[in-house]
């Protein structure tokens, strides 16, 4: 199963660490090619310690309708989308994709999440709700494939009816008899695909992907792209601290499906263009630590929440007071200087 995988890529040179409890390789010593696959051609990334939760039974689009940012009711079998789990007052809980099923939903949710979501969305589940929702995690794994030419090794699993579809469009294809999800998204700014398979061909879908000259890329430089690209992540731009309008999460919102949890305060922002600070990138000098505080002259104008060092110089993510200016604007994080650029990943509203 999953161990007949890691086997596999320690074979190939994986360097593991633990992440939310779980042996993740964070490492294929190859980073510069890696980095040059997921840009020019493909990497495929081992994402199985991301959380898998299955919402299935009569009401379970209802449900997640009501439980969550974007529009549900709009979705039919083979389509997904993004949304954002939030509390009562708006502050991100976590950004999800959402896969519907013929006869249930699938979501991926971030590391470390999925315990906590299973136990928050349970709480809202009442008597008469048709709702049962299960911890997929361990039975399943998740491969992104990265880069522009991963269309040919979809291609080659029988996803080429994918082509062109909308954002977390998926189907279900066979490769050796091994039956794979593919959906559209690779979980960053760049093109690619999700992969999702039962845990125990995971080495076999693995195996075929390498074979194919997909390079491995390790978490550690998936970080760097999610920092690069700014997907905000929890604990660092998804807390309660923050909505998902501030984090730039424009496409994961409807402002037409009605009542939700949050949404009185997200619409609220909306009409009265009340949102306070904005996620953007940062152009740092040097290293500088995440939480430390940004200044324009005298003033604080926001606060850096993650860092990462990439060949093309340090790079961070921050929210800034939208009073203060947005891409071009110079600021001072500590003993180094920052520029602030605009995120790919981020949709404005």
């Amino acid at each position: 199963m999953i161990q007949a995988l890691q086997d596999i890529q320690a074979a190939a040179g994986a360097v593991f660490e633990s992440v939310a409890g779980k042996s993740v390789p964070i490492s294929f010593g190859n980073d510069a090619l890696a980095l040059q696959a997921a840009s020019e051609g493909v990497a495929v990334c081992d994402r199985s310690h991301w959380g898998r939760i299955q919402v299935s039974d009569d009401d379970r689009i209802r449900y997640l309708h009501n439980q969550s940012t974007n529009d549900f009711y709009q979705l039919k079998p083979k389509e997904g989308c993004d949304t954002v789990f939030v509390t009562s007052t708006a502050r991100t809980i976590d950004l999800a994709t959402a896969y519907v099923l013929e006869d249930s939903v699938l979501l991926i949710v971030s590391p470390q999440r999925q315990e906590k979501l299973v136990n928050w969305l349970d709480r809202y589940i009442f008597g008469a709700d048709r709702v049962k929702i299960k911890d997929i995690t361990d039975e399943t794994a998740a491969f992104s494939l990265i880069g522009p030419d991963s269309h040919r090794l979809v291609e080659q699993l029988g996803g080429d009816e994918l082509f062109g579809k909308p954002h977390a469009s998926h189907q279900v294809s066979k490769l050796l008899d091994v039956e794979v999800r593919i959906a559209v998204g690779s979980g960053l700014a760049s093109p690619g695909y999700t992969l999702i398979v039962d845990a125990v061909h995971a080495a076999t879908l693995w195996q075929h992907l390498v074979e194919q000259l997909a390079v491995p890329l390790g978490d550690r430089l998936w970080e760097q792209l999610r920092i690069a690209q700014g997907r905000p992540a929890p604990d660092h731009e998804l807390t309660e601290d923050y909505n998902p309008l501030e984090a730039g999460l424009g496409q994961t919102l409807s402002f037409a499906k009605g009542c939700y949890i949050g949404q009185e305060t997200i619409a609220r922002l909306n009409t009265y263009q009340g949102v306070k600070q904005q996620l953007w990138g940062v152009r740092l000098s040097g290293v500088v630590e995440p939480g430390s505080a940004i200044t324009l002259g005298e003033d604080k104008v926001g606060k850096l929440t993650s860092v990462t060092e990439t060949p093309q110089g340090v790079l961070g993510l921050a929210y800034i007071r939208t009073k203060a200016g947005g891409a071009g604007l110079k600021v001072q994080i500590g003993e180094q200087e920052g520029e602030i650029i605009d995120l790919p990943f981020a949709t404005r509203i």
